[in-house]
């Protein structure tokens, strides 16, 4: 037996915590069931119920909603309407409920909202800085199609699956960044601190030195005056090339490159493609008609050469043709995704051939990404290996070289 605790609230909205005894999660749900309480939040000794750290001091204080909590605030609400709490008496619990500066001023003002008589997508349209576009749009089809419930639990699928693959790329790509930045930090402290010490004690002799020896002074040097330049023009091409992607132009070229990069171009492309067949997927599930839905996804994408494309899909399903032979002509998308999309349309299962989609490049993203990061970690380590003992050798040979210096 394992104690657990846990958050949850009555059906007049009161919320309780505390723990239980019990074998397994589901006989915790069971037993608050049993006891009239909606479950909330279940979590072993030593976890938090809410699921994130947080501190008081100011300095940490997150604000704004991110993708975690509105995925939980999604899971909870859901769970409150399915208990059969009433929306307004919903709100009122999660306001209470819901942690961080920010989120709980909104799900208030979204309370307030709904009791002025708004629905939930148009309060929650009110703040579009919190809630995606494709957010409100599922829950106003939920809302109109009176299955919200059902919706939200789509949502949170969503939502969850997004977040996972997310966190598996960060966490793939945090020791490579880490091995990048430690080498970087040791080169500049060798270069603009350790060699110029060194070069004192060789200014005398400095034509006696070996050549690998003279290069790694001079470029020290040169660093050491000129170091400040570099960092103005590497300043300005950043932000020249930020105002060059703002531009419509811009963007569209700067996106078709990065699908055709060397070794990241086809993972990107598999990444893009998951996301679209994920959302649209979500958004036809949610109740969205398809031509609605391919407007929001056009938003969603973040490559704006597929969302051109999808444009053009739009287009042409608006006239009665199907999305395969549009899709095809983009040249974005794999075959097999236009494959399955294409059974999909076929034989009416559309939003679940695009969650097969999504399910099957999600997997390959994960894949793709634990092959490069397995190549790109031994291979930074060899460079930054090699680059700081190359500089550490030519110090070496100016050392000894003064040995062989006539007396």
């Amino acid at each position: 037996m394992a104690v657990f605790q846990y958050r949850a609230a009555d059906h007049s909205g009161k919320v309780v915590e505390g723990v239980m005894e019990a074998e397994a999660e589901n006989s915790v749900v069971a037993q608050l069931h049993d006891m009239g309480f909606i479950p909330l939040r279940i979590a072993m000794p030593g976890e938090r119920l809410a699921g994130a750290f947080k501190t008081d001091h100011a300095l940490f204080t997150r604000r704004g909603i991110s993708q975690r909590q509105l995925l939980q605030f999604t899971q909870e609400i859901g769970t409150l309407l399915g208990a059969g709490l009433p929306l307004d008496r919903s709100l009122s619990v999660l306001a209470n409920l819901v942690e961080g500066e920010e989120f709980p001023k909104i799900v208030r003002l979204l309370l307030e909202g709904v009791r002025a008589g708004k629905s939930l997508s148009a309060a929650m349209a009110e703040h579009p800085d919190h809630f995606p576009k494709l957010y409100i749009n599922m829950v106003r089809a939920g809302e109109s199609g009176g299955v919200l419930e059902n919706v939200l639990r789509h949502l949170a699928d969503y939502l969850a699956r997004s977040l996972e693959l997310k966190e598996d790329i960060r966490s793939a790509l945090t020791y490579p960044m880490v091995v990048v930045f430690v080498g970087g930090v040791s080169l500049c402290v060798l270069f603009l601190f350790v060699i110029p010490k060194f070069s004192i004690l060789f200014r005398d002799v400095h034509q006696a030195l070996p050549l690998l020896s003279k290069l790694m002074i001079e470029f020290s040097e040169g660093l050491t005056r000129y170091g400040w330049v570099g960092m103005i023009i590497l300043l300005i091409g950043v932000v020249g090339f930020a105002f060059y992607i703002r531009n419509p132009e811009g963007r569209l070229y700067w996106d078709g490159l990065r699908l055709r990069l060397w070794l990241v171009g086809d993972l990107m492309r598999k990444l893009e493609v998951a996301r679209f067949a994920r959302t649209l997927g979500a958004l036809l599930r949610g109740g969205v008609p398809l031509l609605d839905a391919l407007g929001t996804v056009q938003g969603v994408v973040g490559n704006r050469l597929i969302a051109r494309a999808l444009l053009q899909v739009q287009g042409k399903v608006r006239e009665g043709k199907g999305m395969t032979g549009p899709l095809s002509e983009s040249n974005i998308f794999p075959p097999l995704a236009l494959h399955m999309i294409a059974v999909g349309e076929e034989t009416g299962r559309l939003e679940g051939m695009l969650n097969n989609v999504a399910d099957h490049f999600d997997d390959e993203v994960k894949r793709a990404t634990k092959r490069l990061t397995s190549l790109l970690e031994p291979a930074l380590i060899l460079v930054m290996g090699v680059v700081i003992g190359v500089v550490v050798l030519s110090m070496l040979m100016a050392i000894l070289s003064i040995y062989d210096l006539p007396g």
